[in-house]
């Protein structure tokens, strides 16, 4: 009986601190992150880039004990996956900038009878940053293995009921017994260079279609903060990005407490656990706020296994 395969893809992270270098050298050889035409000039500033930020990196993984979370939340939710689809359905992991790399997963998918790979990039609104860079990388790595399965992709699932049942979920497990109108809310999506949403990708869309979503959807569940607001984080070097940033956002809501939303992510990594839980922390309590606190991504949550298993059942 031929077989199925359900391949999840994401960014990945450093598994331990002598990877920090090498995730950051694959994802400044991106064409999709720096995406100046001479790979010559790529090859330059993103070696600039990661001679610059290396050190400073490898910090930042020290102190969330030497290495990226992301790994083993995605393993946990391979497993549960796994289970819920049965042994006829393989499912595994691709990460673009650090292993598991497509190479190493598609061999083990050729050593099997496998039909059909359903890929499923874990960003729920589309980029060409994340998405289509972690597709690309995927197929054109099948492809180079003589892979004869039919691919099938999804590109984004910001719209699905289940999943932002799953970011609600998070959401009123971080108020707990709090009322909700104590608190505003900022969804923080990771920011993008102004000039890539100029060119014609759709995430900042994607972005502002799923907070109207889930402010509806915070309304029906009488989840009255006080404000919901959106906001960008991560921005780095000179260029214009998307905008309000998440330390402009604190500025207009000090002296209220705040709930923080990572938009973006679906996995918690090193730009959840660090930058929103440290770093943003450390500038919301310098403006004076109460009380700080930052959302779980869905991780391996069961509605988020009920998410990825109803994307897998409609893309068949």
């Amino acid at each position: 009986m031929k077989k199925e395969a359900v391949i999840l893809l994401n960014m990945g992270g450093p598994n331990n601190l002598d990877e920090v270098e090498m995730f950051l050298k694959n994802m400044f050889a991106d064409k999709n992150i720096l995406t100046m035409k001479s790979s010559a000039l790529r090859k330059i500033i993103g070696g600039l880039i990661v001679f610059n930020r290396t050190e400073s990196s490898q910090e930042i993984y020290r102190q969330l004990g030497g290495k990226s979370p992301i790994v083993d939340h995605t393993k946990n939710l391979v497993q549960k996956l796994q289970t819920r689809l049965g042994e006829n359905v393989i499912v595994d992991f691709v990460m673009r900038y650090t292993p598991p790399f497509a190479q190493e997963v598609i061999e083990r998918l050729n050593k099997e009878d496998v039909d059909k790979i359903y890929l499923i990039p874990l960003y729920p609104q589309q980029s060409s940053t994340t998405t289509k860079s972690s597709l690309e990388d995927f197929e054109e790595s099948y492809h180079n293995n003589d892979g004869n399965a039919v691919l099938v992709e999804i590109k984004h699932f910001f719209e699905n009921k289940t999943y932002n049942k799953a970011i609600l979920e998070s959401i009123k497990e971080t108020i707990s017994l709090d009322a909700y109108e104590d608190f505003d809310i900022i969804f923080s999506a990771h920011g993008l260079p102004k000039k890539i949403i100029d060119a014609g990708d759709v995430y900042e869309k994607h972005v502002n279609k799923h907070v109207q979503i889930l402010k509806k959807m915070l309304q029906e569940e009488k989840m009255d903060f006080h404000e919901v607001h959106l906001a960008y984080q991560s921005k780095v070097g000179p260029m214009e990005w998307l905008k309000p940033s998440l330390d402009e956002k604190l500025e207009t809501v000090r002296n209220r407490g705040v709930i923080i939303f990572p938009l973006a992510f679906t996995i918690d990594n090193s730009e959840t656990d660090f930058e929103l839980e440290i770093e943003y922390r450390e500038i919301a309590e310098e403006l004076g706020f109460k009380d700080y606190r930052v959302c779980r991504c869905p991780n391996d949550s069961e509605l988020f296994v009920d998410t990825l298993e109803e994307i897998y059942q409609k893309m068949k």
